[in-house]
């Protein structure tokens, strides 16, 4: 099968609207959390979130394109820009029939949807909605979006496995290349889910934060105070290629996609496994896909999303891969970016393969109490970024429903 390597990466996150922003907030600890903007939030139980901010959509699309496109894709062709700038594509030169494009997303235009049924409703029932309702709103629409601007005819779909998503896109567009049958897939995923319905729904289920006093730390994973998600939202886009393609056109490339597994919790439908085991499962399968060890692992990128049950089950699965006392150096990445949900996997990814170039590995902040039977038996990164070696990263992720996904990425060898 073919190698499978990294030409570009963009990122529109709550840390900063380019990857350099994005990483540089990272390893200083930073938190993007503040107090919701998007709308008034003052009856709802929680009134913080990490919204993007700064954004200014005319930098990558004309105006007249903004009506027809949700937050989601306006986010979703920004990172995409920034990524094939980084990795230096003329797409004219290249077959654009063998250039693909997998998506992510998990709410799609759900703001979209909210304000359209609120016009619905205060119209007393007449239906005036607008003729780009549907185009704005469905989960497809970033990926096809991407694959018109850039006249990309390959490989097109929308991977939507919840908090699983972006990363399930990126072990597809792993796969499609290294079977041979695409030469480059840009793939990522996007998320603008700060809304009324989504900040709601999020509290009636008891998943969310509500900690507002105390908003830039509200999000502490693997604390024992912990009690629920941030949300966040944004974007991240990275440029699979065969390593064939990228040396031919003498591509800059960043790092190597080694790994990747697709799997299922089967338990509940919002709660993790107690015990882990879909999580173990998950990062078995992806490191029998790379054809290494556990020992291999120098930094995982935890799904840790600073919820009591998800964050106790992961730390189980991650000591019964690694082991306690060693040298994999863990770090929940969600403290300073919060959920981003189907975006959340693209913006790990994203953490890793900068880990790997760079040797850092990024905090988890605002942990302090760690789960007693955790404590100091796990490197998790607090408090301040890590120098050390980092020749291959983990990221996992795992979604609503039971989805798992997991990827590895290596330091590039040429």
């Amino acid at each position: 099968m073919k190698r499978v390597v990294i030409t570009g990466i963009g990122a529109i996150t709550p840390l900063g609207n380019t990857v350099d922003k994005f990483w540089n907030a990272l390893i200083l600890g930073q938190s993007g959390a503040k107090m919701i903007t998007k709308f008034d939030a003052t009856n709802f139980k929680t009134k913080f979130a990490c919204e993007v901010r700064d954004f200014d959509p005319l930098q990558f699309m004309e105006k007249s394109e903004l009506r027809k496109l949700d937050l989601f894709t306006q986010y979703a062709l920004a990172s995409v820009h920034e990524a094939i700038h980084h990795a230096e594509i003329d797409f004219n030169l290249l077959d654009k029939d063998r250039i693909g494009v997998i998506w992510a997303s998990g709410d799609g235009g759900v703001s979209t949807f909210e304000q359209q049924i609120a016009e619905f409703k205060q119209g007393n029932g007449i239906p005036r909605f607008s003729p780009f309702f549907i185009s704005k709103r469905i989960l497809n629409i970033a990926s096809g979006v991407i694959s018109i601007k850039y006249g990309l005819r390959g490989v097109n779909y929308t991977t939507a496995s919840a908090c699983s998503a972006s990363n399930t896109a990126i072990v597809d567009a792993f796969n499609y290349i290294r079977w041979g049958k695409a030469d480059m897939i840009i793939t990522g995923g996007s998320e603008a889910s700060i809304t009324e319905s989504s900040i709601g729904g999020f509290n009636a289920s008891k998943a969310l934060s509500t900690s507002n006093e105390d908003y830039l730390g509200a999000s502490r994973p693997f604390d024992i105070h912990r009690n629920g998600f941030v949300l966040g939202e944004g974007a991240g886009a990275i440029v699979l290629e065969s390593y064939e393609s990228a040396i031919k056109r003498n591509a800059p490339i960043i790092a190597e996609i080694i790994g990747g597994s697709l799997a299922a919790d089967a338990y509940h439908i919002t709660g993790t496994h107690p015990e882990g085991d879909g999580a173990f499962l998950g990062m078995k399968l992806a490191l029998e896909d790379a054809n290494i060890a556990a020992k291999d692992i120098d930094y995982v990128n935890a799904h840790a999303t600073s919820t009591p049950m998800g964050d106790q089950s992961e730390l189980k699965a991650m000591g019964r891969m690694f082991g306690f006392n060693n040298e994999v150096s863990i770090s929940a990445t969600k403290s300073m970016t919060g959920h981003l949900l189907g975006a959340a996997g693209a913006i790990e990814a994203i953490a890793c393969i900068k880990a790997v170039q760079e040797d850092i590995v990024p905090p988890t902040i605002n942990s302090k109490e760690i789960e007693p039977e955790f404590a100091d038996k796990l490197d998790l990164t607090l408090g301040k970024a890590k120098h050390k070696k980092v020749d291959i990263a983990m990221s996992n992720t795992f979604g609503f429903g039971g989805h798992i996904a997991c990827s590895i990425f290596k330091k590039i060898e040429h």
